[in-house]
Formats: structure tokens, sequence, C-alpha cells
């Protein structure tokens, strides 16, 4: 596996519409082709941010007959990077829901992996900012871990990202960057997006990716921005802020094997019985 890898994590502020996401999301990742990442990932739903239902569902990606899935395999292909797709609403056959699904794209525009969304985003927020993702979309059950010729990588969306249980089963399966791909909340954001993107970092002794979107939507949706870099050390590498564009780093993966050495607590668990109110 290669040493090194320059990636760069796309940050835009999606509509509710396909074709000028696309175009949007195209011409930020060849520019950051241009600047020499290997590795280019967009946001969570970067495709298409569609607050309401029954054009969500009308919009959202048919595989059996594909509009956007075509649009990234030529993209890697013309750049010859690395792809990830951070997410996409899917049809899914028989199902009255839909699937949030992340994809990766070879550089020969060959669909590396998908992974479904585990998580979903149930929550209700200050000022009556709520929301049920989980009546839009059907949950993920599998997850998943792809080789790559320059590391393994993990795969997870957004909200996946408050359940550490995941992140250290992924780096036990051999994990050395972890994807998260978000929309997230500015409220959550404010909060806690940099402390729980580090942590699962230093959790893990992976580098973490976090493509996201920005600014203000379709109805008055806000999202907080910031995509990151951070390394297995828990630095942060790169932050993009809040407007739209992209951040870059060189990532060197001998740093996953320092970070492990020097604190091997993937090696460290322990069983212990479930706990008891005294």
């Amino acid at each position: 596996m290669a040493d090194r890898i320059k990636v760069a994590c796309l940050q835009i502020s999606a509509g509710r519409e396909v074709d000028p996401n696309l175009q949007a999301l195209g011409e930020m990742a060849r520019r950051a082709v241009d600047a020499g990442a290997g590795f280019v990932l967009t946001p969570e739903v970067s495709v298409m941010l569609e607050p309401k239902r029954e054009p969500k569902f009308a919009k959202a990606e048919d595989e059996a007959n594909p509009y956007a899935i075509p649009f990234f395999v030529n993209l890697a292909r013309e750049t010859g990077a690395w792809l990830l797709a951070g997410s996409m609403a899917i049809k899914l056959a028989g199902e009255e829901r839909l699937a949030n699904r992340s994809y990766l794209f070879a550089p020969d525009g060959r669909i590396a992996a998908r992974y479904d969304k585990i998580h979903m985003f149930d929550v209700d927020l200050a000022a009556g900012e709520s929301y049920r993702e989980s009546s839009q979309f059907r949950p993920g059950e599998q997850t998943v871990v792809v080789e790559t010729p320059f590391a393994k990588v993990g795969l997870t969306v957004c909200y996946d990202l408050r359940f550490p249980a995941l992140y250290r089963a992924l780096a036990q399966a051999g994990a050395e960057i972890l994807t998260i791909p978000s929309a997230f909340a500015v409220a959550t954001g404010q909060a806690h997006w940099h402390t729980l993107l580090r942590a699962r970092a230093i959790e893990t002794g992976c580098f973490v990716l976090a493509p996201a979107q920005t600014g203000t939507h379709a109805e008055g949706r806000t999202t907080y921005g910031h995509s990151l870099i951070v390394d297995p050390w828990g630095e942060v590498l790169a932050d993009a802020g809040e407007e739209v564009g992209f951040i870059t780093a060189e990532l060197d993966l001998a740093r996953v094997a320092e970070a492990r050495r020097m604190v091997p607590s993937l090696r460290h668990d322990r069983p212990f019985a479930a706990p008891r109110l005294v």
C-alpha cells in the first residue's frame, strides 16, 4: 500500500435540484484533483437536499435506472481519483422508505463499495428544530471496510458519528481511514462536531475525513460546515470553516501504526458484566 495520499473534502451548500449540485461537485472535484488529491470526498446528500417528502422520493436515485451514479463513474474515470459520493437518497424496490447510501468509486469508475447509513437522525433540538430521518429512510445493517491501494477505509455517514462502538469495530476490522460525510445541524455542530470527530480519531488511531454541507438550504434548513481532516492523534489537519470550497491534506499512513503503537487500546478490550444498579 502507498505510504502517503493527498485527500480532499468538498464542502458545498446543496440545493433541491440534482443537476446544479452535480455541476458544482464536478467542478470542485476537478480543482481538487488538479491540486494533487488522489481521494476526493463529497458530503452527505450532496446530490440533492430536498426537505419535502414527495419531491424527495420523486427525485431519489434509482439504481435500476441511475442518473447521478453514471456522473460519478465518469468523474472518477476522468480524474483518475478515488471518489466518495458521500451519500444519495436511493429508491428501494418494494420499500416505502429510501436508503441514505454512500458510494466509493475506484479510478476506473467501478463501484468499489456501498454503505447504507445505519443510525437515523431522529432528534428534537432547541427552538423547535426537529428531524425524523427514520420516517423517510430505512436504516442500514451492514458495516463496510474497503481495501484500497492506499489504505483500508471504513465507511459511515453523519449521525453514525455519535456511536463510537461502530468506529471501534471498523478499526478492529482493519480500517485506517474513516469517512464521515455529513450534513450536520448548526446547533449540534457548534456544540459537538469538532469534539466528536477528534474523539473518533483518537479512540481508533485512524485518520478521519469528514466532508460537510454548509449554509442555508431550501425551506430554511441550515448546516454547520467545517469539513474536517483529522489525524490519528486527534490533530485537525484542515478545517473548511463555513464557506463553500474544499480542503486538502496529505495523509502519512505511517501515523496510524505510530498512534496505535503508543496507545494500543484497540487490543485492550476486556469482558465485563452488564451494569448493575446498586
